[in-house]
């Protein structure tokens, strides 16, 4: 009965039908990725607390440059994706990708990358740790842009402390 009580909905109701069970998949879908605001907090920070543990377990492989490359770089995604817990992933891939943080988005994201291929592929050193540099400065860049200003003086400042005009 439940199979011919579908079959006539799905006659009758045609796209009214079709509307319903995307509604109940993506229902179903926002429904898994709820979480509490407590359990928001605690993803928080046990992405932030991992992510820090292994940006400091780097520096002790400092001296292996491709054992730092990959403790730090999986340490800062770790750190940057934990506020994705707070905030969601959509609003945070919106905000990564927002036009004022797209080209630091994208040099973080594109030295992550060449970091990982340097130190698992390549196995150069000097390339990986460049990398990571550019990485940090990147990442440097993209949180400034979260503080009002910030930019602006950043910029500022690095320009009077290398202006070599006298």
């Amino acid at each position: 009965m439940d199979a011919f009580r579908r079959l006539q909905q799905n006659l009758f109701s045609g796209d009214e039908e079709e509307q319903q069970q995307e509604d109940d998949l993506l229902g179903e879908y926002q429904g898994l990725c709820n979480l509490s605001p407590i359990q928001r907090i605690y993803g928080f920070g046990a992405c932030l607390a991992a992510g820090l543990v292994f940006m400091l377990l780097s520096l002790i492989a400092f001296v292996r440059p491709i054992k730092f490359a990959l403790l730090f770089t999986f340490g800062n995604v770790a750190a940057v994706g934990s506020t994705t817990f707070l905030i969601g992933p959509t609003q945070q891939l919106t905000m990564m990708f927002d036009r004022v943080r797209v080209l630091a988005t994208a040099i973080y994201g594109g030295c992550v990358l060449l970091a990982l291929i340097c130190a698992l592929l390549i196995h150069n050193k000097l390339l990986t740790l460049i990398a990571i540099i550019i990485e940090i400065c990147a990442l440097a860049w993209y949180g400034l842009s979260y503080i009002p200003f910030a930019r602006k003086f950043a910029s500022d400042m690095f320009v009077r402390v290398f202006d070599t005009e006298i």
